[in-house]
């Protein structure tokens, strides 16, 4: 009968953790280092507070978020897009393969000129614009009123209702429209993957820069001013149910190009592709990325990536930064199938097992 151990190569290669014999190691074992795009805490791990306020809580992810956007490379081409959409304040849309910075693109422009936290709605089948704008949450507000209907119950207290606005949050796209001095980024990730009514629907959003809580708006005069959550955890009046942008935000949108949009949608943003980085820009990308390491650029990797590229294989530049890092932090010399490794980290996006 074969053991688990049996099934392992002899010697173990020491840069395993996990050896899958079913043997219960615990802390015996010490866990490596995550890369540093993929480190999320603030500054060290025992800085971090047990309890978060709600402070913290928004802010979490604030360094990992400024690695990403510092280590953001863009050829002349894509800044003088983004320049024209910022000077126009039209929606960016960014369109390319998985994988080629499209995302990052709005942290980076975030990040560079001090607009705060990117607000991000990552669009689905199910997603709608009334959604984005703002959520209605009324069974709470009447679970609250029965409750306190139930204590004022035979005590003869005057009974008054929740507080409205305690129940209607912003969303991503609602709370970029608050009136601000400084314009905020809204990420909208992969329009592509919503309804086929979904950019129609935000056109009148794009073009009025305004929008209307119904629940507020048909409240007598004398509730005004109602305040409402924002999707960061602020707060913000409304003006008698209505929100007006003083700063159109500045908007990118992601698509992989998986479906063409309306002519009219098209009209209204600044169109921009962007296209997996060669040679000079990819470089200049890695050495961003691990400026603060002591791993170097290994161009038999590089080339490897590159020549991928040109043999028309989908390969997205945060594959070539996992085999680096692989390659660069440990030590594979006793392992004879080291090769397995980086074949399934560099592996092509579009071929299927």
């Amino acid at each position: 009968m074969t053991t688990p151990e049996e099934l392992l190569p002899d010697p173990v290669p020491a840069w395993w953790v996990y050896q899958g014999t079913g043997k219960r190691l615990g802390r015996e074992v010490p866990i490596p280092t995550p890369p540093p795009w993929r480190t999320f805490h603030r500054t060290s791990p025992e800085a971090r507070p047990s309890v978060l306020s709600r402070e913290d809580h928004r802010d979490t992810h604030a360094a990992w978020r400024d690695r990403l956007a510092a280590a953001y490379r863009a050829d002349p081409d894509e800044a003088r897009l983004v320049n024209t959409a910022i000077h126009l304040r039209r929606p960016l849309l960014v369109t390319g393969s998985p994988g080629t910075g499209k995302s990052t693109l709005a942290y980076s422009i975030a990040y560079e000129l001090g607009l705060g936290r990117v607000l991000r709605w990552n669009v689905t089948s199910r997603s709608t614009v009334k959604q984005a704008l703002y959520q209605y949450d009324a069974i709470g507000r009447f679970h609250d009123a029965n409750s306190r209907r139930q204590a004022n119950d035979g005590q003869g207290g005057t009974e008054t209702a929740p507080d409205l606005g305690a129940y209607i949050r912003l969303g991503p796209l609602g709370t970029a429209l608050v009136p601000v001095e400084r314009p905020r980024v809204l990420l909208i990730d992969e329009v592509d993957k919503g309804d086929i009514d979904l950019p129609n629907d935000l056109l009148s959003v794009f073009e009025e820069g305004e929008f209307a809580i119904t629940e507020v708006e048909r409240l007598p005069d004398e509730h005004a001013p109602v305040h409402v959550m924002t999707d960061d955890g602020g707060r913000v009046a409304t003006d008698r149910g209505w929100i007006r942008c003083s700063q159109f935000p500045i908007v990118v949108l992601t698509s992989n190009s998986e479906r063409e949009f309306p002519a009219a949608f098209l009209r209204r943003c600044i169109r921009m592709p962007i296209r997996p980085p060669r040679r000079r820009k990819l470089e200049t990308l890695l050495r961003a990325h691990f400026a603060d390491t002591a791993i170097e650029l290994d161009p038999v990797l590089i080339d490897r990536y590159l020549d991928a590229l040109d043999e028309g294989q989908l390969v997205a530049t945060d594959q070539l930064l996992n085999a680096l890092q692989l390659q660069g932090t440990l030590d594979s010399t006793d392992d004879p199938g080291w090769h397995k490794a980086l074949d399934a980290v560099l592996k092509s996006l579009n071929e299927q097992d």
